[in-house]
Parts: C-alpha cells; structure tokens; sequence
C-alpha cells in the first residue's frame, strides 16, 4: 500500500486552490473538472487533492494497492462508504474504518 494522495474537501474550490498556489506556492498537478484539483506538494510524491465537499465526506488518503477487492477481502472491518468517489481511470471506492476515517484505494495513480 502507497499514499498516492491526501483528499481534502473544501467549500470553495476555486478560493482554495488559489490559496494554495499563490500564497503556498503549491503547483496544480491536474483536474478533473470543476469539482477535484490535485496540487503538488512540495519535496514529495504525495499530492493534496482539493475536491468540492458536496458529499460531506471529511479528509483522507488515497492509497495505492495490487487489488482493491483483495485488500477489502484481507481487511473485513471496512465498510463501503460509496463507490468510485474519486475517478480515476481505474476507479476508487471510499471505505470507512471501524474508528470512522474515510479513504480510498485505487490501482493506479495519475501522473
């Protein structure tokens, strides 16, 4: 398992990445749309996606594995919290531990 990206929901997408551009100096990686900008972070592989926090969902990781259904086999205290939340080319299900703190897997990361 790999962090791929920290997921962060916000109120005001467009504010937000600018916020991190101008005064944080963070570098726009992609988007997708007019709901999810990922940026870079400074000295890492990890990217902080901005996403528009119209699920409600809180902030959390998305990790990279060989299998999504094996991890979710492997780990059986997951709970499905909504299918592919984050779409990427492959998909990422959002799951939610016992202890309540969202992720997501996936089994690609975008470049």
């Amino acid at each position: 398992m790999k962090l791929a990206f920290l997921c962060h929901p916000v109120k005001y997408l467009k504010g937000s990445v600018r916020y991190y551009r101008e005064v944080l100096g963070f570098e726009e990686a992609w988007q997708e749309g007019d709901h999810t900008v990922a940026l870079k972070l400074p000295g890492s592989d990890v990217q902080l996606m901005l996403e528009d926090d119209g699920d409600g969902f809180p902030p959390g990781g998305v990790f990279i594995v060989d299998s999504v259904d094996r991890y979710y086999e492997e780990n059986s205290t997951l709970e499905f919290v909504k299918d592919l939340v984050i779409s990427h080319q492959e998909g990422s299900p959002s799951f939610k531990t016992n202890q309540g703190t969202r992720f997501a897997l996936s089994i690609k990361a975008r470049n």
